[in-house]
């Protein structure tokens, strides 16, 4: 790792952002502009040395500033493997080119954002907060590795991989997420907007019917009888639930 920015007196412990950017002046001038903020940085130079901090440090990375283009591990492979121990934690990817395949690209491979250099400060930090706001509204993050019980299956993010009895059965990270939210959101109904927001962010989800078609995949994956749910049931005109 390159090493801890600062950051300025506040009365509670800063947020830490992690910053993978292999440009040196670029990286330096995040880390200071961070730092200005309240954030405490940790910037990496590459893609590998950005992982092993995400994975150091995981309890404490609010978020991910991560540039596309980077030796070792590129920013796209690097939001898989982000992903791969940590579902929820909010990612906005930096990159030079502005094309529709690179954004999608970008989200496809876990991110959450997605910002074209060159930018302004107000317009990144505007992004990060908010990213911020966003994540705030999902249920606290567990340990990223930590399994959970839904029904009668037992889901084990780790391995993108539910398990009823010996029975194993494969998971999209975003199918882990969603379980996750309505897990942790127990007995409550959880809209289809807020779904959108928390697993896809709201601005690349083209409609409600879409969630509604993804979770009816999800079923055939986990209920005994999709037609007739119970571990995702439907709360008809509004969302879905989990009731234990």
């Amino acid at each position: 790792a390159e090493g801890v920015g600062g950051s300025r007196t506040v009365s509670h412990p800063p947020q830490s952002v992690l910053l993978a950017e292999d440009d040196q002046n670029l990286r330096q001038g995040l880390a200071e502009l961070l730092a200005l903020e309240g954030f405490a940085c940790l910037s990496a130079p590459d893609g590998d040395t950005a992982l092993a901090l995400a994975r150091d440090h995981a309890p404490l990375i609010a978020i991910a500033i991560v540039d596309v283009t980077m030796p070792k591990l590129d920013g796209f492979a690097l939001c898989r493997k982000i992903r791969e121990h940590d579902p929820a934690l909010p990612i906005l990817i930096l990159s030079a080119r502005d094309t529709e395949t690179d954004r999608v690209l970008g989200l496809e491979y876990g991110a959450d954002d997605f910002l074209t250099k060159p930018f302004g400060a107000r317009e990144l930090l505007a992004r990060i907060r908010a990213l911020l706001r966003r994540a705030a509204l999902s249920p606290a993050r567990p340990p990223p590795t930590a399994r959970f019980i839904l029904g009668d299956i037992e889901v084990a993010p780790e391995e993108l991989r539910a398990y009823r009895g010996k029975r194993r059965i494969d998971l999209t990270k975003r199918e882990v997420t969603l379980l996750r939210i309505l897990h942790d959101r127990k007995g409550l109904v959880v809209s289809r907007n807020d779904l959108c927001d928390l697993c896809w962010g709201r601005d690349y989800m083209p409609n409600s019917r879409a969630v509604d078609q993804y979770i009816s995949a999800l079923r055939r994956k986990i209920e005994h009888d999709p037609a007739n749910p119970r571990i995702v049931r439907t709360v008809h005109g509004f969302g879905y639930r989990f009731d234990g």
